[in-house]
């Protein structure tokens, strides 16, 4: 530290007032006693307080004006009052725009000396100022004994309203403001005041529309830092506030204090008119314009007004279009991030409202409110033309619909109409081909929930519909009603054809298709047509590989239920198929019809080019090769082909080396039945040659 050297009043060094240190005079003896102090860091002055000390008793004495609250010097603009006199000289800087200090650097002006300091170290780049916990380093001792407060968790700054504790004392100034109303920093363009400097400074960027702090990795611009930050962990997915109670991190410290308000219940936000409580600022904001009226967002496409910002954000994207929530899993788009939140439940299967009555567990908390009311009996909302009642406000306004008529959601593509929003959204998906319900255990996708929850009971087997008569279970309620008609003989749909009738007026449809020969349903891997559409379901498994049906036993896979349930026969030993001819018994009706030909020596299946008839149609496809030269069946080893799967199955065990057929006599192996039957002849043989032998 320099020392400073004062003259006589001579002109001439005062040797009697010499430091014996530094060889430094001064020409009074209160400064080389100020300055021995300094040099050998004696401070002789202790705050009989908080037993601080100081080198200089000016400096105790103003110390000691922070225990009394005792401010001495006052501005005479403001009337703002300080406990030193350089604290007022720095302030009134602020109302004379005087800026003494300046950067030989850069020519920037500063009120005080300690900003300058502050400033050049930019320049610089020193930072001499090191954290002993971390290492990190600081170019100013101010900011690096507000950074250790972070390691030692000391809040020292407490407000004398609430008793919050702040570790900086910039930040209690400006919390006080919360109590105070105080807004100081006015915009000078729309007059909006700003508790915080900052605050202002970030404002005023929406108006020249100025964003200094640009992400590296998107390229997008923000008005302040916190808002850059904040943005960034987007990209790392840093999450560094965690709660407590329940371990769950988020990005940013407000939504962790709005979340802990989960666990301790806390609603500090409380309407003057109802009397209904918050835990949210704006919540309370939002909710006190539901009294109001008062509606100040207005959109410019329509003019619709709505009384949250977030709710015209939203709205807007209607107009746009624009879905920036997009699902991770199925990459279906929505308008804001709560429908994106309750959509992604649908994959996880979290349920987390869970009603405190029956213990039932809803995806969304409006649809257990209204599931309450179940238990309550209350159904607040009636129809003034039918007196029906309706737990639900938005049920009401569905049900009023059928009196009036009205359609409002229409469909953009056909100008179809329907007076309810999901009965929209289930119709467009016929036009998209959208599927966003996949099963977690086959990856099928549907377009519609309730689709899932069916399928989904094909691999848990439940089967919920139960009939009263016979006790018999279904998977689905239609096939339940279906099946039930078989205990009152109803069949209402009649073939006007050859009036054959049907229970089910899709069976009839489908059966009509017989007569014209329709086949509406086309495959769009083959071109391959079909007259019904679980036909066409079916016959796409042999393209995509899927076989949804799986056996219990021994969990062997089907693409077809019917092949599942004959199979399942193989463990059982059931075969309840007789043929009336010969009491032989099948696993399958197909079986059946192909063994009873053996008795009638039927054979419908006849071949266009020869004339040739087939007891089976198999036998025909096989047949019908010869004349189209046609090999589908090809080697995955070498290029041959065949026109049969049986030979190409033959074919392929001269390269794996497999030999299944093994002799009974020699256990010798073959590769070929045939060979195997050729062989066992040489053993028959040989005992027919030596029992003649023994004859003679």
């Amino acid at each position: 530290m320099a020392c400073i050297q004062e003259p006589t009043q001579l002109g001439e060094t005062n040797n009697s007032n010499k430091s014996n240190d530094c060889e430094n005079s001064f020409s009074y003896q209160s400064h080389l006693t100020q300055h021995e102090k300094t040099s050998t860091g004696r401070k002789p002055h202790q705050c009989p307080e908080c037993q601080k000390l100081f080198n200089h008793k000016s400096s105790l004495t103003v110390h000691e004006r922070t225990h009394t609250g005792h401010k001495a010097y006052q501005c005479s603009e403001c009337c703002k009052s300080f406990s030193s006199k350089s604290n007022l000289t720095s302030h009134e800087r602020t109302h004379t725009g005087q800026k003494p200090y300046q950067c030989p650097e850069c020519q920037k002006s500063f009120s005080f000396s300690g900003s300058l300091i502050q400033h050049q170290g930019t320049h610089t780049g020193q930072k001499p100022y090191q954290c002993s916990e971390c290492q990190k380093s600081f170019n100013h001792k101010s900011r690096l004994t507000a950074h250790e407060r972070t390691h030692t968790g000391q809040k020292p700054y407490r407000c004398s309203k609430c008793f919050k504790s702040f570790s900086h004392k910039s930040t209690l100034t400006v919390h006080e403001r919360t109590h105070t109303g105080q807004k100081p920093y006015q915009c000078s363009e729309c007059c909006k005041s700003f508790s915080h400097k900052s605050t202002l400074t970030a404002h005023e960027r929406t108006h020249t529309g100025q964003k200094p702090y640009q992400c590296s990795e998107c390229q997008k611009g923000f008005y302040h830092k916190s808002g850059l930050n904040q943005h960034q962990r987007i990209h790392t997915g840093l999450k560094p506030y965690q709660c407590s109670e329940c371990q769950k991190s988020f990005s940013r410290k407000i939504i962790l204090t709005h979340h802990e308000r989960t666990h301790t219940g806390q609603k500090p936000y409380q309407c003057t008119e109802c009397l209904k409580s918050f835990s949210h600022k704006s919540s309370l904001t939002a909710h006190e314009r539901t009294h109001t009226g008062q509606k100040p967002y207005q959109c410019s496409e329509c003019c619709k007004s709505v009384n949250q910002k977030y709710n015209l954000t939203v709205h807007e994207r209607n107009h746009t279009g624009q879905k920036r929530y997009q699902c991770s899993e199925c990459q279906k788009g929505y308008y804001h991030k709560f429908g994106l939140t309750q959509h992604e439940r649908t994959h996880t299967g979290l349920k987390p409202y869970q009603c405190s009555e029956c213990q039932k567990s809803f995806t969304v908390g409006s649809s257990l409110r209204v599931h309450q009311q179940i238990h309550t009996g209350e159904k607040t909302f009636k129809c003034s033309e039918c007196a029906k009642c309706f737990s639900h406000l938005s049920n009401l306004q569905t049900h009023q619909r059928i009196h009036t008529g009205e359609k409002p959601f229409k469909c953009s593509e056909c100008v179809k109409s329907f007076n309810r929003l999901s009965n929209l959204r289930r119709h467009q998906q016929i036009h998209t081909g959208e599927k966003t319900f996949k099963c977690s255990e086959c990856a099928k996708c549907f377009s519609h929930l309730s689709n899932l929850q069916t399928h989904q009971r094909i691999h848990t087997g439940e089967k919920p519909f139960k009939c009263s008569e016979c006790v018999r279970s279904f998977s689905r309620l239609s096939n339940l009603q279906i099946h039930q008609q078989i205990h009152t003989g109803e069949k209402t749909f009649k073939c006007s054809e050859r009036a054959k009738c049907f229970s089910h007026l899709a069976n009839l449809q489908t059966h009509q298709r017989i007569h014209t020969g329709e086949k509406p349903f086309k495959c769009s891997e083959c071109v391959k047509t079909f007259s019904g559409l679980s036909s066409l379901q079916t016959h796409q498994r042999i393209h995509t590989g899927e076989k949804p049906f799986k056996c219990s036993e021994c969990v062997k896979s089907f693409s077809r239920l019917s092949d599942l349930q004959s199979h399942q026969r193989t463990h059982t030993g059931e075969k309840p198929f007789k043929c009336i001819e010969c009491v032989n018994s099948f696993s399958r009706l197909y079986h059946l019809q192909r063994h009873q030909r053996t008795h009638t020596e039927e054979k419908p299946y006849q071949c266009s080019e020869c004339g040739k008839s087939c007891s089976r149609l198999e036998n025909l496809q096989r047949h019908q090769r010869i004349h189209t030269g046609e090999k589908p069946y090809q080697c995955s080893e070498c290029p041959k082909c065949f026109s049969h799967l049986s030979n190409l199955q033959t074919h392929q065990r001269i390269h794996t080396g497999e030999k299944p057929f093994k002799c009974s006599e020699c256990a010798k192996c073959f590769s070929q039945l045939i060979r195997l039957q050729t062989h066992t002849q040489t053993h028959t043989r040989e005992k027919t040659f030596k029992g003649s032998k023994c004859a003679k």
